[in-house]
């Protein structure tokens, strides 16, 4: 007799593998010790992980081996028999067609940028699932991956301002005479803009911040920061994102902001429409009218960036002026980025996994807002048009 508190599953548990990430420069990993050990007590997921998967993270081999995680040596064993893959990044469509037939994948997976990728997928016959697409929605909060790394770019992005702005964030009084705070000035308040703002507020820096949403307000200002009114229409999309503007309203936009820009000593752009290039919110001619030595440290570089002026990954100097455009920031700070893409990988499994079987439920919209191709067919309406369109080219 098993003891009554003991779970025995009757079938063999899921196998989860975790590859390493083969994007340059990316750091993280998809699954972290901890996370592993309460994947196999708690939904009867046996997690396997590429060796030196985590390395780059701080996660060595060991650590999953202390966990009793199996560590695989080749990614093509790796994948073998695997019911489920997580990553960070998308996979490639040499990892897709490693991989048996009928797998499922959790990632990032940017399907509208990732169009090889997703045909690959869909040749294998697998099921892939996107994690920018989880519906913003209470009860999927805790599997949002875009809001858990928004919240580590947003940090570094007030430390690398304020690493390269020529002067103290914090006022100093001192008797050489007193020392005013930067201004800093954020442009959107989501998750990232919002934790840029309370990191240099934390750093004593006065900080104003503008968001097209009026929802903002009140969290702004709840984090201390003054709230930068326009005479515009509010601009509120879906899942509590900004939805896309016309470029007549960009135009009067960056009319109205380019005041606040010249004023301030460091500016710092978040502003991104999921799916959408960013948005142009400051311009040359902006940059131009700012001060010698200030900053625009640019979140939104991934994606083309917000300020006119970016070029992804590089430091520009344009008169003085420093234009950073940030890419992979969460990939700078690997060890709670990971940490809290696990978290939000295992949530996720939750609704794929139980008892040991792979049954997620397509009825739930959680699963099927993040699904992207089910059994080999593309389910996403947006990428589904985007590979017609690109057939009948």
């Amino acid at each position: 007799m098993e003891p009554a508190d003991r779970v025995v599953l009757l079938c063999p548990p899921v196998k989860l593998a975790v590859p390493t990430e083969t994007l340059p420069g990316e750091r993280r990993v998809a699954v972290v010790p901890d996370v592993a050990a309460r994947l196999a007590t708690g939904t009867g997921i046996d997690v396997a992980v590429q060796s030196g998967a985590g390395d780059a993270a701080h996660f060595p081999d060991a650590a999953y081996a202390d966990k009793g995680v199996e560590i695989v040596t080749d990614r093509s064993a790796l994948f073998r028999g695997a019911e489920v893959v997580a990553k960070v990044q998308p996979p490639t469509v040499e990892e897709v067609e490693a991989l048996d037939s009928g797998t499922s994948t959790v990632s990032f997976l940017a399907p509208g940028s990732n169009l090889p990728v997703i045909r690959a997928l869909a040749a294998r016959g697998a099921t892939a699932y996107s994690l920018e697409l989880v519906p913003r929605i209470s009860r999927a909060q805790s599997m949002d991956a875009l809001s858990s790394q928004a919240t580590v770019s947003g940090y570094l992005a007030g430390l690398a301002a304020a690493e390269r702005l020529p002067k103290f964030f914090p006022m100093f009084m001192t008797a050489a005479g007193t020392v005013p705070p930067a201004k800093v000035l954020v442009l959107g308040a989501g998750v990232a803009g919002l934790q840029a703002i309370a990191t240099a507020r934390r750093l004593g820096a006065q900080v104003r911040a503008y968001d097209v949403r009026a929802a903002a307000k009140e969290e702004v200002q709840s984090l201390g920061a003054a709230f930068v009114e326009l005479p515009l229409e509010t601009q509120e999309g879906s899942g509590g994102y900004a939805r896309e503007q016309s470029e007549e309203f960009l135009a009067r936009q960056r009319e109205l902001i380019g005041n606040e820009v010249a004023a301030s000593d460091v500016v710092i752009t978040t502003a991104a429409v999921p799916g959408r290039k960013a948005p142009i919110l400051v311009t040359a001619e902006m940059v131009d009218r700012m001060a010698n030595g200030s900053v625009v440290v640019d979140l939104a570089a991934d994606t083309g960036g917000n300020c006119e002026l970016t070029e992804a990954g590089q430091e520009i100097n344009r008169s003085g002026v420093v234009v950073y455009g940030m890419t992979n920031p969460p990939s700078a700070m690997p060890t709670h980025a990971s940490f809290l893409y696990a978290r939000n990988v295992a949530n996720f499994l939750g609704l794929l996994v139980a008892d040991g079987k792979l049954e997620p439920d397509f009825d739930d919209e959680i699963v099927a807002g993040a699904c992207v191709v089910r059994a080999g067919e593309v389910v996403h309406e947006p990428t589904r048009e985007l590979l017609a369109k690109e057939g009948a080219s």
